[in-house]
């Protein structure tokens, strides 16, 4: 950086040079400055640990009369130039010296926060893409409870396979970089009172791409005809070019493939992978058939209207899709099986599919069995092993490669980042898998009670009757629900002066509470400072 710098101030000194260069005739006649450095001065510039020293040279002693132009030319040129150095220099040092990680949020990326911090830990290599959105200071991540300063408040993982007792009772959610979360223990977590989030659509263009893959790969025999090349012609030639040529040539009519423009794909499944393989589809000229009982306004809104058919059943799906594509999460009782010996013989014969969804939603034995039987004739391709097609042609198995791009891992972490931030700070929730939608701006007043609670009948009254008894007035309330989980948040009009007692109490009062916290401006080094005020029953 330096280097850079005082390359561009020479630059600028020629451009200031040559114009004085050419003042100097007018200037014969002019007296000297008397301010002028010490021979062997140091000018010292900068903070006191990083200062520059800058040597400067005497301008000339007064003489009698005119100066000498040769002494002007040099002298006083070299002390105008050094002047403009070292002032220059002192510019650059002083930016260099301000606090490296200063950005827009303040000195030290905390505006000034001094307080504790949130503090999560991560499972897994998380992108820095990610971790790096957690402004320091403020948050404390470190994949090793030891290298934290608290107790963790928040999980971050990818694939790692999370274990209840790993929990500690100090964690306020978890979240998955991806989509799946069957790695996680949902259920377990409900019952604590903990939101577990995803991160969808952060991966849908790497496993819409793979996708596209599948499908040539299953179109044509690239995998047949590459494994034949390697394992066949090349041994049974023993290295011979002219013979390799020949049988690569000749070879090729043992694995004609069929094109995708004209064929029909099934996608079932709409939401940010399935709506992203649709619109692919329809750039290489398939028809597209598209079920999705469970759509919501916003996939619904990213579809491309009347350019696909969308169907109500799986069976307007299996009579008349050449190749089916699965973006369905994996339901026990639901998505279990749900290509299975009734449905593939509804399909057509030559029914290819693509799953890189889950591999519970395939019945491999299914598959194999009307495979033997002639009755399905193309493949399977997937990125899940399957006990029952070890060993068989048609599979074509991949490793687990979805969202395995540089690209998806950037975007799942920063989204699982923000999505962190925004429950701790804020009680919002977003993208969980557990527990009900809920978008909050920041408590105005500073006062806010969340609380994770069984849905059930008369809770809600439980605790804004408990609240009134203790002269609390509720500015806003928002109660929304899931399943058996409710969640409620209460913004408060004053100061809980003991917020541990009010939580004890409240706990007290109603037993179908799982977790509850204040939260404040967490960040203001007053009331709902991270880490403070929560309980949790489990």
């Amino acid at each position: 950086r330096q280097i850079t710098f005082l390359s561009c101030v020479c630059v600028c000194v020629i451009v200031l040079w040559l114009p004085l260069m050419m003042m100097m005739p007018t200037m014969m006649n002019m007296k000297p400055s008397s301010a002028s450095v010490s021979k062997g001065a140091l000018r010292r510039t900068g903070s006191p640990s990083s200062r520059v020293a800058v040597r400067t040279r005497a301008a000339p002693p007064p003489t009698q009369g005119t100066w000498d132009e040769d002494s002007l030319s040099s002298e006083t040129e070299i002390n105008m130039l050094q002047a403009m150095l070292a002032k220059a220099v002192q510019r650059k040092e002083l930016e260099l010296n301000a606090p490296a990680d200063a950005d827009a949020n303040g000195a030290n990326g905390s505006n000034g926060y001094s307080g504790p911090s949130f503090t999560v830990k991560t499972f897994n290599a998380i992108s820095p893409v990610g971790l790096d959105r957690f402004p320091k200071g403020k948050y404390s991540v470190a994949g090793n409870d030891d290298a934290l300063p608290d107790s963790p408040m928040a999980i971050m993982l990818r694939s790692h396979k999370l274990q209840n007792d790993e929990v500690a009772s100090t964690v306020r959610c978890i979240v998955r970089c991806g989509a799946g979360t069957n790695n996680i223990p949902v259920s377990e977590m409900t019952e604590r009172g903990i939101p577990v989030f995803n991160t969808p659509g952060a991966n849908a263009n790497a496993v819409k791409e793979l996708v596209l893959c599948a499908l040539f790969l299953a179109a044509r025999g690239i995998v047949e005809g590459i494994a034949h090349t390697k394992d066949v012609i090349n041994v049974e030639e023993k290295g011979d070019y002219t013979a390799i040529s020949k049988r690569i040539e000749a070879d090729k009519k043992m694995f004609v493939g069929s094109e995708l423009t004209g064929k029909t794909l099934g996608i079932i499944g709409l939401g940010h992978i399935g709506g992203k393989v649709v619109e692919a589809a329809l750039a290489l000229g398939m028809k597209v058939v598209g079920y999705d009982p469970v759509l919501n306004v916003e996939s619904a809104l990213r579809l491309p209207g009347d350019r696909m058919q969308r169907v109500n059943t799986l069976d307007e799906v299996w009579a008349q899709c050449d190749y089916v594509s699965l973006h369905v999460p994996y339901i026990p009782d639901i998505t279990h099986h749900l290509i299975n010996a009734d449905t593939l013989a509804k399909s057509k014969r030559n029914l290819c599919i693509l799953n890189f969804a889950r591999g519970e939603i395939v019945d491999g034995a299914a598959l194999k069995s009307a495979w033997d039987s002639g009755a399905i004739t193309g493949k399977y391709m997937s990125d899940f092993a399957d006990p029952y097609l070890l060993g068989q042609d048609k599979h074509i198995v991949m490793p687990h490669l979805g969202a395995s791009t540089a690209e998806a891992e950037d975007n799942s972490a920063a989204m699982a980042a923000d999505t962190v931030m925004n429950y701790l700070e804020t009680g919002s929730i977003v993208n969980s898998v557990n527990f009900p939608h809920c978008e909050l701006p920041v408590a105005e007043n500073g006062y806010r009670i969340s609380i994770a609670h069984k849905n059930s009948t008369g809770v809600l009254g439980e605790i804004t009757t408990y609240l009134g008894g203790k002269s609390f007035n509720i500015t806003q309330q928002l109660n929304v629900s899931r399943g058996d989980i409710a969640y409620t948040v209460l913004d408060l009009d004053s100061d809980p002066k003991d917020p541990e007692d009010i939580q004890s109490g409240l706990f007290d009062a109603c037993d179908a509470i799982l977790s509850m916290r204040f939260l404040g401006h967490p960040f203001d080094n007053k009331f709902g400072a991270p880490g403070t005020f929560f309980y949790t029953r489990n």
